[in-house]
């Protein structure tokens, strides 16, 4: 309710919401690396982490109302681009998913 429409179509905004997307799925990514053991699929394990934008939303919601030196912590436009990389992650992740999860040869599970 606090995100500014408006701010859809404002271009400086769009490319704040690029990178920020671009990192959360990069930064994802990486963190995935830290996954140990044999035969991991660590590319499906930062796929799956990619949709993690509520705790951005959270802390963002939370910069709306503090503010330091008379300045607030976090503006509606900088609100609108992390919601804005919140709905691409979540809308990117499933489909996603689904490839690297079916992408290469599988074997059943014993028992399956």
């Amino acid at each position: 309710m606090r995100t500014d429409l408006a701010a859809f179509a404002n271009p400086s905004i769009i490319l704040l919401a690029v990178v920020l997307t671009v990192a959360a799925i990069v930064g994802k990514q990486v963190c995935a690396f830290g996954v140990v053991g044999k035969g991991v699929d660590r590319l499906s394990v930062g796929i799956g982490m990619i949709p993690r934008g509520e705790v951005g939303l959270i802390f963002a919601n939370v910069g709306l109302t503090l503010v330091v030196a008379g300045e607030r912590i976090i503006d509606e436009a900088v609100f609108s681009a992390v919601v804005i990389m919140v709905i691409v992650t979540t809308l990117v992740t499933p489909p996603a998913l689904r490839w690297s999860l079916r992408r290469g040869t599988r074997t059943p599970a014993a028992g399956a």
